[in-house]
């Protein structure tokens, strides 16, 4: 067991997701990470860079935060419609493996930031260290499309949203 404060607090978080996850099931354990995220993405307001920003200042910013965390974001592809990055190092440490509602907080984090400079953005984790990949591939597309994929959709201030 760590005992350094960091290391503690992440293998509590994943406990705490494993146990969500057992109780609840996966789906809904997601959905109280989810949450969480966009309380997180609520509190990093006054870190986040102000005015719009166009998508490569967004994924710098995402990479920027995710260096904080001990994550190891780098930027895949970028243009006005998506960005692609992957990460090497999940910040929850090996504990996140078999545990995916913990990416839910990489798809709440990068979905509320993306979407509160665009109006609108879509997050599909392609892969993900969780199940067994050697990286997590986040594809964040900023414009609904007719034929959009797999992801969890996430709408800014003043968007229509879904309804």
């Amino acid at each position: 067991m760590p005992v350094d404060t960091e290391a503690f607090m992440r293998r509590l978080l994943v406990e705490l997701a494993a146990s969500l996850e057992e109780t609840i099931g996966p789906e809904e354990a997601a959905g109280h990470i989810g949450l969480a995220a966009q309380r997180m993405g609520d509190e990093l307001g006054p870190h986040r860079p102000r005015g719009p920003l166009g998508p490569e200042r967004i994924a710098a910013a995402l990479i920027d935060l995710y260096r904080g965390i001990d994550g190891d974001l780098r930027l895949v592809s970028c243009d006005g419609e998506r960005i692609v990055l992957a990460n090497l190092a999940c910040p929850f440490g090996a504990g996140v493996r078999g545990r995916e509602a913990l990416c839910t907080m990489t798809s709440g984090l990068a979905g509320d930031l993306a979407a509160r400079h665009t109006g609108y953005a879509r997050v599909d984790l392609a892969e993900t260290i969780a199940r067994g990949r050697p990286r997590c591939l986040i594809e964040i597309s900023l414009h609904p499309g007719p034929d959009d994929g797999p992801g969890e959709e996430y709408y800014g201030p003043g968007a229509d949203g879904p309804c």
